[in-house]
């Protein structure tokens, strides 16, 4: 009835073609590139690109579908089908994270060299904000750029970038002004090409395997003035716009997987035989998973009235942050209660629900963590 409601045959169509996607070139491999710990973005994002996922709300001009938010909302719920989040987040960074501030504030030259490219999958893009002294505190960047005639000398690194070791460009944040104040960072498009550019080491994770995550070193690394995103001083600014894409797309994404991690550990449940009964007889855990099932319903509906919102043009910085707050904490009591229902079983590495479990803890950290997400509610509502 929900689809009835809110999607058309045009949205059905491309949910189908999505999630054919998904099930043939991406979750018949997701156990290999686990083990390798790196998926190959090339290879795949070409694929996507060939068939107009990755820019379903871009511009035409640039090989955009050009479609409204309800089509995007279901492009991000088939990539909560994907069977490790380490590859979700990996697609969601090209469209979501890393070229949104360059589709709403580039030059042409910005859209039609980068972003018509990571459009066509031709390029893998990456999001450099984090450094080793700085994270959700964004105003705490050491990293320079400092202007130079017609280039800006690029030093400092950046570390968690997710798709680091195989971006061929990256959307930067770094401090263009000594100083104080949001209007001493610019953003910028960095081509991993050129000299001065190396990726210190690949960084192991507690879960994500399958999503290749870097340190990134930038030593007077000369960087074009044209590839300045939008204005100088404004960096700031245009990726705080930026983060509410980021934080969003978390949303189905959780709310989604959630379900399917729900649904894997109903089958467990009615297959095991625990004291002559069937574990699914439990009351203890069926009312457990009634009660997350009630809770992933209330994050579907926030994010369907953000739609709404977004759709007449509202500002809806305080539902994504309270989406983002319920996303994090839900997706990670789903893993881990289910994997409690699993019992040993579930501990095993091998286990969809152990790697469920591993992947979850990211949600309340990365993009902003639920303190950060708290804290800009709180303001918001005047206190």
């Amino acid at each position: 009835m929900t689809n009835q409601l809110y999607f058309d045959k045009t949205h059905e169509m491309i949910r189908k073609a999505l999630r054919d996607f998904v099930n043939k070139e991406i979750n018949p491999h997701v156990e290999a590139w686990e083990k390798q710990k790196i998926a190959p973005l090339h290879d795949l994002f070409k694929k996507m690109g060939d068939l107009g996922f990755l820019g379903i709300r871009f511009d035409p001009k640039y090989g955009g579908q050009g479609l409204d938010y309800w089509h995007d909302l279901v492009f991000a719920e088939e990539m909560g089908n994907i069977d490790a989040a380490g590859i979700s987040m990996a697609i969601t960074v090209q469209t979501h994270m890393a070229t949104p501030a360059i589709a709403q504030f580039g030059s042409e030259y910005l859209k039609e060299t980068y972003l018509s490219k990571a459009i066509s999958g031709e390029m893998v893009s990456a999001i450099a904000i984090t450094e080793p002294g700085a994270g959700s505190d964004v105003s705490a960047l050491a990293t320079t750029a400092v202007k130079q005639g017609d280039h800006y000398l690029l030093n400092g690194s950046k570390t968690y970038i997710t798709n680091g070791t195989q971006a061929d460009f990256l959307t930067l944040l770094a401090r263009t002004s000594d100083d104080p104040g949001y209007h001493s960072f610019s953003l910028f498009v960095v081509p991993t090409d050129l000299p001065g550019f190396s990726v210190s080491r690949k960084l192991d994770k507690l879960g994500m395997h399958a999503s290749d995550t870097a340190e990134l070193f930038f030593d007077d690394m000369r960087i074009p003035a044209e590839n300045l995103i939008g204005k100088e001083g404004e960096g700031f600014i245009y990726q705080m716009g930026q983060f509410q894409h980021e934080r969003f797309v978390t949303l189905p994404l959780v709310y989604v997987s959630s379900k399917r991690i729900i649904d894997m550990t109903l089958e467990h449940l009615r297959s095991r035989i625990v004291f002559g009964k069937p574990l699914i007889k439990r009351q203890v855990l069926r009312h457990r998973l009634a009660d997350w099932l009630t809770e992933i319903e209330c994050l579907k509906s926030l994010t369907y009235h953000i739609i709404n919102m977004k759709m007449a043009g509202l500002d809806v910085t305080k539902e994504v942050s309270m989406g983002k707050l319920v996303a994090g904490r839900l997706g990670h009591k789903v893993a881990d209660g289910c994997l409690q229902m699993y019992g040993g079983l579930g501990y095993m590495a091998e286990m969809p629900i152990s790697r469920a479990f591993r992947d979850s803890r990211l949600i309340s950290i990365g993009g902003g963590a639920d303190e950060v997400m708290e804290e800009i509610i709180a303001r918001m509502e005047g206190f």
